[in-house]
């Protein structure tokens, strides 16, 4: 199996340097290079064919979440992934790095064991990471509606595609939204996995959502998710 191509983006060596040796641990991934800022990390996410980027959320010029919005800009670039880094998972930044185009995120503090498995998840493009507290976070900080940014591309477009999604894909949207993956969604709906898997893939196709990350964050910018649904 050809193993994860990781960069690692931190303006920290020290911590840089502690994720590289967790990452080479694992014989599944390598890292193929490490940036110590948001521009540093565009550029080298093409130079060195990187397939995923742990980008730390806050880096001085250039941020996370700003290299990430360049990052999903980019056609050549459109398969690399990104999985931020945020010190709290109260920082309401990660709503917008997940609107950047972030296939998810994780604290500082996660076991090292949970931070593989976190950059396997996203290489896949299979789940959104921490779901709990992705969905506690994105509901807190979408309550109150907001003017639509037009750097936010078809995420603008929430409330016109949903009317495109029939029934069952409502269904299962506010399952994904809920943090459930596609096992679980089968298994709630009476579905077997692989249909589970073809519903989410027809709805990112007509959501033109990247992956499960943007289909939370439109499922909450279209108000077919509410807070109310958060346990």
């Amino acid at each position: 199996m050809t193993p994860i191509r990781v960069l690692l983006a931190d303006d920290q060596g020290l911590v840089r340097a502690a994720f590289a040796m967790l990452v080479e641990s694992a014989a599944d991934m390598t890292v193929v290079a490490q940036a110590a800022s948001g521009r540093e990390a565009v550029e080298l996410a093409r130079s060195a064919r990187a397939d995923l980027v742990v980008m730390d959320i806050r880096m001085p010029g250039l941020d996370g979440i700003e290299a990430t919005r360049l990052l999903a800009a980019d056609e050549d670039l459109a398969g690399v992934k990104v999985l931020m880094l945020t010190t709290y998972d109260t920082d309401e930044h990660v709503v917008e790095a997940l609107r950047a185009g972030a296939s998810g995120f994780l604290v500082k503090d996660t076991r090292p064991a949970e931070l593989l498995d976190a950059i396997r998840t996203v290489a896949a493009g299979d789940a959104l990471l921490s779901p709990g507290p992705t969905a506690r976070l994105i509901a807190r900080v979408l309550r109150a509606p907001e003017i639509p940014d037009p750097r936010h591309g078809p995420l603008d477009t929430a409330d016109a595609a949903l009317n495109g999604l029939s029934d069952r894909e409502r269904q299962v949207l506010t399952l994904v939204a809920r943090g459930l993956n596609n096992t679980e969604i089968a298994e709630t709906l009476g579905l077997s996995p692989l249909t589970a898997k073809t519903h989410v893939s027809r709805i990112m196709g007509k959501l033109a959502a990247r992956d499960r990350a943007q289909l939370v964050i439109l499922a909450y910018e279209s108000g077919l998710v509410t807070p109310v649904n958060i346990p």
